[in-house]
């Protein structure tokens, strides 16, 4: 049957009218997407209708998907496709949905039948009202006139659904008194924000650093226990964790150095366990003393005006639970969180550490993400999804949840189907993800050679470094023993770690950064941590040229440990010439000091600059004439080119890693290390995009660090395009002037922009 859009518009205006008229508002959606699905040829069609004070769009008719998603599917504004559609104010096109990184997946309801997709936004002006959208399972069978179709049935929604909208509010508000004192429905899927990806299954389990959050005392009705049993409870607490910390030693040794010693010193404290003692021996039982002396510390540690003090609150906690669990005779070896979810309103790197050791499954956060947690997580493969405070708090102990962090959903007592569902996707992903085809060499179609370099955050990501076959570390984020201590490592410390980390990369280039702090990732131990703007200010290199003992410390235990290697070192946030000499020039003094005082190390390190300030891009040639070589830091140069900041939902959109000023600087960038004969990289998000690949590669880039679990997907994603294309490609791209004009070119390459942008 032929389309013919004008005569659809003419017919869902008539069905308007008769709704306006007096006619059935309820049956309005439903006629509505019946007549679009008919004439439009779509296998479905759907309106969601947006609750702007939730920021949530709810599913209210469909034609084509199950009866049953209807009121129960909800996305928040830029959730999966319809969600970005609505949340930037643009229809949204692609032609096979279950590959856009945007697509969100609801088992049950069989929408990923349907590969075409098509989403328009339902608007009053700028005022979101909804979306309509239509599906259908040929690929690639929505056109440009569709969309206009589609756009001017959407505008005649907009004043109807504002108007029902409305109506519909009065009447609430009038029985709102009656329903206050319903029992509240049961929430069965909470939905939030991916902090560190992955599937988690287990119970879930409340973890509070607050004050108001007393030891775990059972039945006080129980048998004393003696002093005897008290001080056998201490003796195999003590084991306990002197177990934990030699484990955690072993497999986390960067960041795992002493983690578990404010418990090893609170036991030992005679303060602590001598004063619970005392108070068995004056007839308390024991159960109650061990409450009553770490509630103590809580209420003394939570008062501290000291960051560090405030935080051992969880540490001391989680020893009285040990003490008690010891003195029931609950412990059959170390007590952990194996089968368990924690949920918590705030963790600490060094809470995450502790818990990852004592076998946690996952982290429902409440109090947002910073991205150091994030990445800590995501090397340590533990799935973690940030929910809003309100919807933490109703999660009962105990109850099973099922997460995917993937998406940032939480499931609540999930059945067999949602399980079944989930397996298949686990198993979907290994396959994609499956190191044994990953090939020692990384080449185009054509045969060009590009190199696969590694992100490293933690030692334990080296693992999967080399059993994904990296040529070597592009990026070693070395802050990551700064952040988890108590105060700065020392020189011997970190040459201790860094060492290592050459060593298990048997020769294969390691390129270090130095210490990057400042913004998110603050040092709680660090008397100089409150700023306006953090981000803005004393940041990275400013950090480390400001404070030199503690720069050249690092720098002294890099060069250690690059001896006999190949070994790099690069400066993150170089906004000048000046500021890339400087630190070179402390550099070459840490090498005469090695010198003078005997000590091996590398005197051919290489000394780069990670390219992601505005004022960077504008003497790349200075910079890629004056440094060993250039690595563009594609976040940081995106955010701070734009003035967004990615983390902040209200401008968010704005974050477009295609938008053509940040085209541009890094082809300048590539340009510059050309023009000189120096290396040139990229890593961040954008170093794997699969929509922007062919554009890297057209404009010279050879050389990506990467999470290296993506690894598989960028090889294939190279070894499918020429160099000519790419660089027709970029070419075209550099061409355009407007976002809009990339993004047409992008869905017309099937190469739709990816989420979060």
């Amino acid at each position: 049957m032929r389309k013919r859009n004008v005569d659809l518009v003419c017919d869902i205006a008539e069905l308007i009218s008769l709704t306006e008229s007096g006619g059935d508002r309820k049956e309005l959606l439903k006629n509505v997407v019946t007549a679009v699905a008919k004439h439009m040829q779509a296998d479905v069609c759907s309106i969601y209708i947006y609750d702007e004070e939730g920021r949530e769009l709810t599913l209210r008719a469909t034609q084509g998907l199950s009866d049953a998603a209807v009121g129960s599917v909800k996305l928040k504004l830029g959730e999966g496709i319809t969600g970005r559609a609505v949340r930037e104010l643009r229809p949204i096109c692609v032609g096979t949905a279950s590959k856009n990184p945007s697509y969100k997946f609801f088992p049950g309801i069989h929408e990923e039948e349907y590969e075409a997709f098509l989403a328009v936004p339902i608007l009053r002006g700028l005022r979101r009202i909804g979306a309509l959208v239509v599906q259908a399972k040929e690929m690639n069978c929505f056109t440009a006139n569709d969309t206009k179709a589609l756009r001017a049935i959407a505008a005649q929604l907009a004043t109807m659904i504002e108007n029902v909208q409305l109506l519909t509010e009065a009447r609430e508000q009038a029985a709102r008194a009656a329903v206050a004192t319903a029992p509240k429905a049961k929430i069965h899927i909470l939905r939030g924000r991916s902090a560190s990806p992955g599937i988690g299954r287990g119970r879930a389990f409340t973890l509070s650093s607050g004050q108001s959050e007393s030891c775990l005392l059972p039945d006080p009705g129980r048998p004393p226990h003696s002093l005897e049993e008290f001080k056998a409870a201490i003796e195999v607490t003590a084991r306990q964790i002197d177990a934990l910390q030699r484990q955690t030693s072993e497999t986390l040794a960067d960041v795992a150095v002493l983690i578990f010693s404010a418990h090893q010193l609170i036991l030992e404290d005679d303060q602590f366990t001598g004063r619970i003692g005392r108070l068995i021996e004056q007839g308390e039982p024991a159960l109650k003393a061990i409450a009553k002396v770490v509630d103590d510390y809580v209420e003394i540690f939570s008062a501290s005006k000291m960051p560090l003090i405030r935080e051992k609150v969880l540490d001391v906690k989680d020893l009285g639970n040990r003490l008690v669990r010891n003195l029931l005779g609950e412990e059959s070896g170390a007590f952990d969180y194996r089968g368990q979810i924690i949920i918590a309103h705030e963790l600490l790197p060094s809470d995450i550490l502790k818990l990852s050791a004592e076998n946690v499954e996952g982290f429902i956060v409440s109090s947002g993400v910073t991205s150091h947690n994030a990445i800590i997580c995501r090397s340590l493969g533990i799935p973690m999804v940030a929910v809003a405070r309100d919807l933490a708090d109703g999660i009962v102990d105990g109850e099973e949840l099922l997460m995917d962090a993937e998406q940032g959903v939480v499931y609540l007592d999930p059945d067999e189907e949602v399980y079944a569902k989930y397996r298949e996707l686990e198993a979907t992903w290994e396959a994609l993800h499956n190191a044994s085809d990953v090939k020692e060499k990384t080449l185009t179609r054509c045969g060009e050679r590009v190199r696969i370099y590694a992100n490293i955050n933690l030692l334990s990501d080296l693992q999967p470094a080399r059993q994904f076959k990296a040529e070597g570390v592009g990026l070693y984020r070395s802050e990551f023993p700064f952040i988890v201590r108590n105060d700065f490592p020392t020189e011997e410390e970190q040459f201790f770690i860094y060492r290592k980390l050459v060593d298990q990369m048997e020769g294969r280039p390691v390129t270090f950064r130095t210490l990057d702090i400042g913004g998110d990732k603050m040092l709680s131990y660090f008397s100089n941590v409150n700023e306006a703007n953090p981000f803005l200010g004393m940041r990275a290199i400013r950090f480390s040229l400001r404070n030199r003992d503690i720069f050249s410390q690092q720098l002294r235990a890099f060069l250690r440990a690059g001896a006999d290697s190949h070994s790099r070192i690069m400066f993150p946030l170089i906004s000048s010439v000046d500021d890339f000499i400087a630190a070179r020039d402390i550099v070459y003094e840490c090498m005469d000091e090695l010198d003078r005082d005997g000590i091996p190390f590398n005197r051919k390190t290489k000394l780069g600059v990670m390219m992601e300030l505005p004022s960077a891009v504008e003497v790349a040639d200075e910079l890629a004439f004056e440094a060993d070589f250039l690595s563009i830091g594609s976040n940081d140069l995106i955010q701070y080119m734009l003035a967004v900041d990615r983390t902040n939902e209200a401008v968010s959109n704005l974050y477009l890693a295609h938008h053509p000023a940040i085209l541009r600087a890094i082809h300048r960038i590539v340009a510059a290390a050309e023009t000189h004969g120096k290396d040139v990289s990229i890593c961040g998000d954008l170093s794997a995009d699969a929509r922007m690949l062919p554009f890297l590669l057209g404009i010279g880039l050879r050389n990506f660090s990467i999470d290296i679990v993506n690894a598989p997907t960028v090889q294939r994603l190279v070894g499918a395009i020429t160099l000519e294309d790419a660089r027709s490609i970029a070419e075209q791209m550099l061409d355009m002037g407007r976002i809009s004009e990339i993004e047409a070119f992008l869905v017309e390459r099937n190469l739709a922009p990816a989420a979060g942008e």
